[in-house]
């Protein structure tokens, strides 16, 4: 499948891109366009858009578009629910963000610095959701 957002990645539409490689589509296309171009390309090239306004995969309801992206799949495992509270909190104005929220939008702003390539940022900054998701899954294990 074919997914389309935002030129200019940060937390959700890095985390985005992971769920759906990592649990969705293995093999899923990502597309960075200038906001103003994301309709067009989804209807021109029939890519998915998500984390842009008014998408059915994007933020509604204090929830960002990783937890939407998790609700229409039915992904239910406890660690990606802990990890969608993270995301959450660093992309949204929760309240009560969680408190690995903080440390997860720095990481995203510095590899943004880092990587200004949208495709280049994604390959590099996986492995920073791996390891999360990994700690949310001992996290999880403990949790019984």
């Amino acid at each position: 499948m074919k997914w389309v957002t935002r030129a200019h990645v940060k937390v959700d539409r890095v985390a985005c891109p992971w769920l759906i490689r990592r649990f969705v589509d293995s093999e899923a296309e990502f597309f960075f366009v200038a906001a103003s171009l994301v309709n067009e390309i989804a209807e021109q090239d029939g890519a998915i858009p998500f984390d842009v306004p008014n998408a059915e995969l994007g933020h509604k309801d204090g929830k960002c578009s990783f937890e939407a992206i998790m609700e229409k799949y039915g992904l239910k495992d406890r660690a990606l629910l802990k990890l969608s509270t993270i995301v959450n909190g660093a992309d949204t104005d929760n309240p009560h963000p969680d408190p690995c929220s903080a440390g997860l939008r720095a990481i995203a702003a510095g590899y943004s610095l880092l990587f200004p390539d949208d495709m280049e940022n994604l390959e590099n900054q996986f492995q920073v959701y791996d390891a999360l998701y990994a700690w949310c899954r001992l996290d999880a294990a403990k949790s019984g």
